[in-house]
């Protein structure tokens, strides 16, 4: 289906969001760091924490005096400050350390006590760490509003306080593409050790034993092997198994189906893929939803004798019930690079299993690798230090604080509306297509909604997805998955007190895990509104609802008859649910009719199965907010 436009639709990749507070007067880039800036390094404790709190903000360095309230300091003493100092923790690829000091003074001081970091870091505009090096509020404290941007050598950034480093204006860029063939071709080097018995013939030809019969492999090709997350990693071990001559399947909810056909690989279902494959290979982020994702009952939905390699995250395996899965048989062999704690302890019944080939960590371990890795996260920290957004930032910068403070109850709404529109999605190809209308009395020019749409990402990506979402990644972390997103302005006759009236958001192109949440037009469409100073949702699909998002939601499709608000209601009360809003809406008197149910507990699948048998009700949904 294509998407309408008019002349007021914004492709959501551009930077034309502008508003009278926040447009730039010049064109100084969107975030100044004020690297070479001489009045830091001599300012008072009171105008310091003034140039801190306003780091992110479009400011022209060249005015600094301005800034500072008419400080004598003469903007002409450049030359007698030194270049900035980074402080490199961990050990970092020669090349990315040349780029490094072509720019700076840069200095490796490794294993760091964090008392001793603390005291170290108040001199140094920027930190490089790996996994080794923990970044608290303490560190962020002790950098007094120096510390400029923190470089996390790698993709994970566990070790990081982002919110402190946040709050402390400090940005934070990570590493997540050079390792990406490295980790593919350890992901396929398990694969195939685990399939042949490598590690543990090897074991044994060591200890003295030649046994040739105990050690029959399995053979990979013609085999099914189901890629369960099907990003860069993914993509590229897909690739790869097919060179095999193995038959590859991928669940992925973000993967677009045609990169998927090109590939030569078809996209199924969850259920279809762990219980069609002869091989399960993981790539997954570790979120809520991944936690855990292989448990005793996916085990019990395989093919016995399955074969699983996990590269990505240790935690989206119950290693318990792996254990129990490999002892039953139904789990022949297990390939593992990553574990729930890192290292795993020394008698771990998993590690010690003698179906089961581990390596410590080692998916990035290669030469080029770590090299790729040293230059993306030192072009990046450098990049940062000259004022510039990295695409790699992992944290917001600052909003105007007069625009947040307008925008504060919007900004929670779009949120959700795009937390509530991504667990109404169900099956079809991915996501491809979201347009978010905003409809607001206010001319388009005096409506920056650059922080609603990526509110908006972020409540689409996150619940399934590791990429943390903000106002510097939005558009990139949706284009890089695949996800275009347009915006569309209607001028509505409303109050321009209030800088929007409501916000709808459409899916196109995807089927319905709630037929009801699908417009006339064929897309899932919710929209909502800030009554209060709350959010509600006051539509979806085609029937008009009102209730407060807050705590969870049932939504259900039922008959409009006499004593549906009280049946459901004693289901919830049965089963000590708390109703805290409940809304109908219909499209005529005694027809079809939604009831959108606000609840304080997620209810149990007792209750939810009792309120799916109720005789008028024809379908229903549980969302979380």
């Amino acid at each position: 289906m294509s998407m309408a436009t008019s002349t007021l639709t914004k492709p959501v990749f551009t930077s034309s969001s502008s508003s009278s507070i926040s447009k730039p007067t010049s064109k100084t880039p969107l975030v100044s760091f004020y690297t070479n800036n001489p009045t830091i390094l001599s300012l008072s404790n009171k105008k310091r924490s003034f140039v801190v709190n306003n780091v992110l903000k479009t400011v022209n360095p060249t005015q600094t005096n301005d800034v500072l309230g008419g400080s004598s300091i003469s903007k002409d003493v450049g030359t007698l400050v030194s270049k900035p100092t980074i402080l490199v923790s961990e050990k970092l690829g020669e090349a990315g350390l040349q780029v490094l000091r072509s720019y700076g003074n840069v200095e490796c001081i490794y294993d760091l006590s964090q008392q001793d970091l603390c005291t170290k870091i108040s001199t140094c505009d920027a930190l490089i760490v790996r996994s080794g090096t923990k970044v608290t509020r303490e560190v962020f404290e002790a950098g007094k509003g120096r510390l400029k941007v923190v470089g996390r050598a790698g993709v994970g950034i566990d070790n990081v306080d982002l919110q402190a480093a946040t709050q402390f204006g400090c940005l934070v860029v990570n590493a997540p593409t050079a390792n990406t063939i490295a980790a593919a071709e350890h992901g396929i080097a398990l694969l195939a050790a685990m399939a042949r018995n490598i590690s543990q013939a090897d074991a044994s030809m060591k200890s003295g034993k030649w046994q040739r019969n105990k050690y029959v492999g399995v053979s990979m090709v013609g085999k099914t092997l189901a890629v369960m997350g099907f990003g860069k990693v993914g993509s590229e071990v897909a690739r790869r198994a097919k060179g095999l001559g193995m038959n590859v399947i991928a669940h992925d909810p973000y993967a677009p189906a045609d990169r998927a056909r090109a590939i030569g690989v078809e996209l199924v279902s969850f259920d279809q893929a762990i219980s069609t494959a002869d091989f399960i290979s993981l790539h997954m982020p570790l979120t809520p939803t991944t936690n855990k994702i292989l448990n005793d009952d996916t085990f019990a939905k395989m093919k016995k004798g399955v074969r699983i390699v996990n590269v990505a995250r240790g935690g989206v395996i119950d290693e318990d019930a792996l254990v129990k899965a490999l002892d039953s048989g139904i789990v022949a062999q297990a390939a593992l690079d990553v574990f729930t704690e890192e290292p795993p302890s020394k008698d771990s019944k998993l590690v010690q299993h003698e179906n089961v080939t581990v390596t410590p960590h080692l998916g990035a371990s290669t030469k080029e690798a770590q090299e790729g890795v040293a230059i993306e996260i030192a072009e990046a920290v450098v990049g940062a230090l000259n004022g510039e957004l990295s695409a790699t930032a992992v944290n917001a910068p600052m909003v105007a604080p007069e625009v947040l403070s307008e925008l504060a109850p919007y900004v929670l709404l779009a949120e959700k509306l795009g937390r509530l529109a991504v667990q109404l999605v169900c099956g079809g190809s991915g996501i491809k297509s979201v347009k978010v209308v905003y409809r607001s009395a206010r001319d388009p020019d005096d409506l920056d909604t650059r922080l609603l749409r990526a509110m908006i990402t972020k409540g689409i990506i996150e619940p399934i997805s590791n990429s943390i979402i903000n106002l510097v990644n939005a558009d990139f972390t949706a284009k890089q998955k695949g996800i275009s997103i347009s915006e569309e302005r209607v001028v509505v006759d409303s109050s321009p007190e209030q800088p929007v009236d409501s916000i709808q958001v459409q899916i196109s192109n995807v089927e319905s895990k709630f037929a009801s949440a699908v417009s006339e037009s064929g897309q899932i469409s919710i929209e909502g509104k800030v009554k209060y100073g709350v959010p509600h949702l006051t539509c979806v699909g085609s029937f008009g609802v009102d209730v407060s998002l807050e705590g969870n939601l049932i939504l259900c499709r039922q008959l409009d008859q006499p004593g549906m608000i009280g049946h459901v209601g004693n289901i919830l009360g049965e089963e000590n649910v708390n109703v805290s809003f409940m809304s109908v809406g219909r499209t005529s008197l005694r027809k079809k009719a939604i009831m959108a149910i606000g609840v304080d507990e997620e209810p149990n699948k007792e209750a939810l199965d009792k309120i799916g048998a109720v005789p008028a009700i024809e379908e229903f949904v549980f969302l979380k907010l």
